[in-house]
C-alpha cells in the first residue's frame, strides 16, 4: 500500500469532479461526536473554527481524528497565520486550514510555506501522522501524499483582498478562496448589506481570478440567505459554509419549544 492510497480528502476528491461541496462550522462542540453528525447529516467538511471560539488545540485534535474516521475533512481556521498554529493543527489530523484575512499574494505565500512540506513549503517533519494512520513509509513519499492530500484555503475579508484576487489565487499551493462576507462589507462600510452589488462584484472577480489559475471558490457569512449563496454556486462557486453549530441547535432548540407552545390548551 502507497501513502497516497491511504490518506485521502473527499473535498479535493468532489472538487475535482466539479461537485459542490456542502461545510459546517464548529464553534461550540468539543466532543468528537460532532464529526460522526456532521457525516450522518450529509456534509463533506467541517472547519473547526479556533479564531472565534475557545475550542482548544487538543479538542481541535481530537474532532479532527474522529472526522477522519468518519470519511469527512476536517479543516481548521487558525485564529493567527502563523506556523505555530498550523503546522500544530496539521500535524493534529486537520486536512487543510482556513487562513483569515488574507489581504496580499506574499501572505499566502507565508501561508503555504508553513502548510506544506518541502519543495512546496517549509513544514517540518513531526513523525508518522494521522493521515497516514500513523503508518510508516518513505518520508518522500509520505511528505508527496500528504501534501497533494493537505489544503490551503485563504480567505477574504476586506476589500483590499478583492483587489489582489488575481495575484493572490495565483500563489503555489493556495487551493481556495473562502470570502467571508460580513466582514468584507464591514471593511467598506456595508456591514450587512448582503444584497449590495459589491457583494457580487466580489465574487465574480474572486472566481474569475480562481478560475484562470485553477483553483476554487467557497461561500462564507450567507447561511441565512441560501438563495444568495446559490446564486454564487451558480456563478462558478463550489463550496457553501453553511452556518455554525450553535445556529443548528438554537434553530431546533426555538423550533421545539415553539411546537410546544402551540400546542392547544
Amino acid at each position: 500500500m502507497k501513502a497516497n492510497e491511504v490518506v485521502r480528502n473527499v473535498v479535493k476528491e468532489k472538487l475535482a469532479r466539479n461537485e459542490v461541496v456542502a461545510s459546517m462550522t464548529i464553534r461550540l462542540v468539543r466532543s468528537v461526536e460532532i464529526a460522526r453528525l456532521a457525516k450522518t447529516a450529509g456534509f463533506d467538511m467541517i472547519y473547526i473554527d479556533m479564531e472565534h471560539s475557545t475550542i482548544t488545540l487538543d479538542a481541535t485534535g481530537q474532532i479532527c481524528l474522529a472526522a477522519l474516521s468518519a470519511g469527512i475533512a476536517p479543516m481548521v481556521r487558525v485564529p493567527a497565520n502563523t506556523p505555530e498554529y498550523i503546522q500544530r493543527v496539521l500535524d493534529g489530523g486537520a486536512l487543510g486550514i482556513i487562513a483569515p484575512g488574507i489581504g496580499s499574494a506574499e501572505e499566502a505565500r507565508t501561508v503555504v510555506k508553513a502548510a506544506k512540506f518541502p519543495p512546496l513549503g517549509e513544514r517540518g517533519a513531526g513523525g508518522a501522522l494521522p493521515h497516514l494512520e500513523y503508518r510508516s513509509f518513505p518520508t518522500a513519499e509520505a511528505n508527496a501524499a500528504v501534501n497533494d492530500a493537505t489544503m490551503v484555503i485563504v480567505q477574504f475579508e476586506s476589500a483590499d483582498a478583492i483587489e489582489k484576487a488575481d495575484e493572490i489565487a495565483a500563489v503555489e499551493g493556495v487551493d481556495m478562496v473562502l470570502i467571508g462576507v460580513n466582514d468584507m462589507l464591514a471593511s467598506m462600510g456595508l456591514a450587512g448589506q448582503l444584497d449590495h452589488p459589491k457583494v457580487r462584484d466580489a465574487y465574480a472577480r474572486t472566481i474569475a481570478a480562481c478560475r484562470k489559475h485553477g483553483k476554487y471558490v467557497g461561500v462564507g457569512g450567507l447561511s441565512t440567505r441560501p438563495k444568495l449563496a446559490a446564486e454564487f454556486i451558480a456563478m462558478g462557486a463550489r463550496v457553501v459554509s453553511t452556518g455554525t453549530d450553535i445556529q443548528f441547535l438554537l434553530a431546533a432548540m426555538t423550533e421545539k419549544a415553539k411546537q410546544v407552545r402551540e400546542i392547544p390548551q
